[in-house]
């Protein structure tokens, strides 16, 4: 009898114990935010991500009543301050800012890249896609995208076109460009996009394909003339400048995107909750200024799963361009 009470008393005990870790779990969640949210931009401060992160930051705080604090950590395209994220608490108080580079690209370009963009990451939402513009030197002869790419197959590798360095957005969408239009052009990288732009606005190299928000004022004073914009629909910024797809080469569509990710392993209750508050802090007439500013496109419908399938879509793009490119980074 004694036995039988004990043994009811033990499975009593078990049962209570469970209860309890089951009700804790999500009153945990229920209780996130209790304290600062840190957000880690694995970039320098300025420019369109830092822009970009801090009005969401912003958003996110007075919504959430906790302060997003953003923190900037550069370094090897966006990896550093990946890595060092993806290893902080799985709590939901550190977001990490990710892109095509470093949930993509980096993949490919960095031979020891110490995270895996999908198994690390818990995805969250998307904030936005940039596009960008092919521009050449308004001295050359060039109207269309049909009347380059003439040119550079009647004379392979004498156009040369500049980019921010290897491995950049700006350098891989050319990269893009030239296998979808057949063609071969010779690269000349920079450390930066303003060192390229000055040099292509001298006359030193011949296009380069760069952000809206950093060729509009070189457009607008008639120092560069726009080809194409490599996104899906017309840019309110250049709107009669056509559309990659409408100059007839649909694959060579690309965009800078960027998406918030949590560490592995954070509870779902609070990525959930983290993904509805971005998707009201992106639609804000706040935001939707500067994406629109910038040139970019909200990614409204981006989260959770399809976020996850798009990075390991773009993860497979991206290793086939960077192979071709022969681009290679320590």
């Amino acid at each position: 009898m004694q036995t039988l009470k004990r043994a009811l008393a033990s499975v009593l005990a078990t049962v209570a114990a469970l209860g309890s870790a089951w009700t804790s779990a999500p009153a945990s969640a229920a209780a996130w935010p209790s304290k600062p949210i840190t957000f880690v931009v694995p970039f320098t401060p300025g420019g369109i991500t830092d822009n970009v992160s801090r009005m969401l930051a912003k958003k996110l705080g007075e919504q959430l009543g906790q302060s997003v604090v953003v923190d900037n950590k550069p370094g090897a395209g966006g990896s550093i301050g990946v890595e060092a994220a993806s290893r902080q608490p799985p709590d939901g108080y550190t977001m990490i800012y990710g892109t095509q580079g470093t949930h993509a690209a980096n993949l490919a370009l960095y031979k020891n890249l110490r995270y895996d963009p999908v198994a690390d990451f818990v995805p969250v939402h998307g904030i936005s896609a940039t596009p960008l513009i092919l521009v050449v030197n308004a001295s050359l002869p060039f109207k269309t995208v049909a009347d380059l790419v003439a040119y550079a197959k009647a004379n392979p590798g004498k156009l040369n076109f500049g980019s921010a360095g290897p491995g950049t957005g700006t350098h891989l969408t050319a990269e893009v460009f030239q296998k979808a239009a057949g063609i071969k052009m010779t690269h000349v990288p920079y450390k930066g996009s303003n060192p390229a732009l000055n040099d292509l606005i001298a006359g030193n190299v011949d296009l380069m394909f760069d952000y809206p928000v950093v060729v509009t004022p070189m457009i607008e004073s008639g120092k560069l003339r726009p080809l194409t914009v490599t996104a899906k629909s017309r840019l309110k910024v250049v709107p009669n400048v056509p559309t990659i797809a409408e100059a007839g080469y649909p694959g060579a569509e690309t965009s800078a995107w960027s998406a918030v990710f949590l560490p592995a392993k954070t509870p779902p209750e609070i990525a959930r909750r983290l993904g509805d508050e971005i998707a009201r802090a992106i639609a804000s007439p706040e935001m939707l200024a500067i994406t629109e500013k910038f040139g970019s496109t909200p990614l409204t419908d981006v989260r959770d799963q399809r976020l996850e399938s798009m990075v390991k879509s773009e993860m497979v793009r991206w290793r086939e361009v960077v192979r071709q490119s022969g681009a290679k980074l320590d």
